[in-house]
């Protein structure tokens, strides 16, 4: 292939608890992502057990999808979109998470929403659980540390699979299950933490790690179960992982930055991938146990099951590259939740991002040379602040040359060989920064009007880079000018 595929999934991709709001309407019950606060660049996100009296949780708003659907669907098949990444908010459809039965008034939402795609001719992409759980069964179970939360992961996507059987055929079980192994673990895996922390900051014990890998094991379980299940309801049905795509270079050649970022290649990057896509766990895994005296329950019908239950498709989110030296001398430098130092032949975002679009490349040859199976790009874009001109246009060049940058290295990696089906960009229509919970670290091709004040009337503007993007889906990632 010296081109992009004729039938070449061109979307972009948003999350519930950053977009949707109405985080409290038609019997929605709370999510672990309902309880941060909001933060910026040198202030963490704190969570709160309790709800703080004015206070600003970026979830419970959005960017208010939940009441422009129909809007903001149109404006997506404005641009052309064949696909749209989004994610089903778990506590929409199971309130608690151990409900007996599925919230009608949900059920119907996501109906509605995927409807309204299939009337423009989107493919919906479904993420099953991005970010967020019902927060009882982080009360009441400990979370994905409990196994019992497994059964509650399924009957979930069992209704999903069920319900819009006709509607959907594209689903990702997890968003970023890898993170379980970089962070702490509320964010993606639920696990308790104590009033008034900041979930994603600080360096984890053993503990930590011991807590995050047996609560990761119990997810990869889960999703291996789904992975079957879902092919029972519908043998068209594409299910795949979705991975936070890291590419860690080494500062030197001096081996021990080589074997550094190698390693984390590894942990980052192939732990997860490994057991999704290959059905059983890498073999550096023991070594890593043993250094963390981590020992996981692992029974011999998980290992069967995830045998079983490998995913379709290989997707993945990349913004940036990390380097990574053994020299304590030189200086940090973090991004999106990554750390490392600054790599002198790239530049780098307000947030810290290495801006680098051949890391995309690197990244795409590296995981299709290791699994063999179709990969999606399903995360990718820039965070940066938009100004509004005094004639109401958003001239976001700086968005239209990182994206112009990134889809140039895709289509050099089709080029490689490698089997690449989609791009969907991150925050197609600005929503609130999981990261930092802020609505100034804006990602969209359309301007929504709200701030970190919580002030704005939600909205819609389409910005330059909406028009850009238009251009290259028509031409089918040919046309890519800047004009």
């Amino acid at each position: 292939m010296t081109e992009f595929p004729k039938n070449f999934l061109w979307g972009g991709a948003t999350a519930a608890n950053q977009y949707e709001g109405a985080w409290d309407v038609d019997g929605k019950g709370v999510s672990t992502a309902d309880l941060l606060l909001g933060g910026t660049y040198d202030k963490a996100r704190v969570f709160t057990k309790e709800l703080k009296d004015n206070a600003y949780y970026p979830s419970h708003e959005g960017s208010d999808f939940y009441h422009h659907y129909k809007e903001d669907i149109k404006l997506l098949a404005g641009m052309g979109y064949k696909t749209y990444r989004m994610s089903v908010a778990w506590t929409r459809i199971f309130p608690n998470g151990d409900d007996a039965e599925p919230n009608q008034k949900g059920l119907d939402f996501y109906r509605n929403v995927f409807e309204e795609c299939r009337k423009y001719g989107i493919e919906p992409l479904v993420t099953i659980s991005h970010y967020e759980m019902p927060y009882h069964l982080t009360e009441a179970y400990g979370s994905w540390d409990d196994r019992r939360v497994i059964d509650f992961y399924v009957k979930y996507a069992k209704t999903l699979f069920t319900e819009y059987k006709d509607l959907v055929h594209y689903w990702l079980t997890f968003n970023e299950i890898n993170i379980g192994m970089l962070f702490g673990g509320y964010m993606s895996l639920g696990l308790p933490v104590k009033d008034g922390a900041a979930p994603f900051n600080g360096e984890m014990t053993d503990e930590d790690i011991q807590n995050n890998l047996q609560g990761l094991h119990h997810q990869f379980v889960a999703s291996a179960l789904a992975v079957k299940i879902g092919h029972k309801i519908n043998s068209n049905n594409m299910i795949g992982c979705m991975i936070a795509g890291n590419v860690n270079y080494p500062l030197t050649s001096r081996p021990d930055d080589v074997l550094k970022a190698q390693l984390a290649n590894e942990i980052n990057n192939y732990y997860c991938g490994d057991v999704q896509v290959r059905g059983a766990y890498p073999h550096f895994a023991q070594r890593f146990w043993d250094e963390h005296n981590v020992k996981l329950n692992i029974t011999a019908e998980d290992a069967e099951v995830l045998k079983e239950g490998t995913v379709d498709y290989y997707t993945f989110s990349y913004y940036s590259s990390n380097t990574l030296t053994t020299d304590p001398s030189k200086a940090d430098a973090a991004g999106n939740f990554s750390t490392g130092v600054k790599n002198p032949y790239l530049k780098y975002s307000e947030w810290g991002w290495a801006m680098d679009p051949k890391g995309l490349r690197w990244y795409l040859n590296d995981v299709y040379g290791r699994y063999g199976i179709p990969v999606m790009v399903v995360e990718n874009g820039l965070g940066a602040r938009d100004v509004v001109e005094k004639d109401g246009s958003i001239k976001d060049d700086y968005r239209i040359d990182y994206l112009k940058g990134h889809i140039e290295q895709m289509k050099e990696a089709i080029k490689d060989g490698v089997d690449l089906i989609g791009y969907t960009p991150w925050g197609c229509i600005d929503l609130v920064s999981a990261g930092t919970g802020q609505m100034a670290k804006r990602y969209g091709f359309v301007y929504v009007d709200r701030d970190d004040n919580q002030e704005g009337d939600f909205s819609r503007t389409p910005k330059k880079s909406y028009y850009w993007y238009k251009k290259v889906i028509e031409s089918n990632g040919e046309d890519l000018e800047n004009k």
